[in-house]
């Protein structure tokens, strides 16, 4: 049975470029900015104090099962 969050193609990716962004995090202001929102309401993302978004450590798992890296 599948019991993985569906994810959108904007939403895939915006979790890639987290992913990628590593320690530096991800800033709210740009167009994924939607997307690291509902990323972060999902679990898979969270916002620091600076408002820059992380990757969780359920983010990265998410990640290496939807994109393979």
């Amino acid at each position: 049975m599948w019991s993985d969050p569906y994810l959108e193609t904007c939403c895939r990716s915006a979790l890639h470029r987290l992913s990628l962004a590593g320690p530096i995090g991800r800033p709210p202001a740009l167009k994924d900015g939607p997307c690291l929102e509902r990323l972060a309401r999902m679990g898979l993302a969270q916002a620091r104090p600076d408002s820059r978004f992380e990757i969780t450590e359920a983010g990265e798992q998410a990640h290496r099962a939807l994109v393979g890296a």
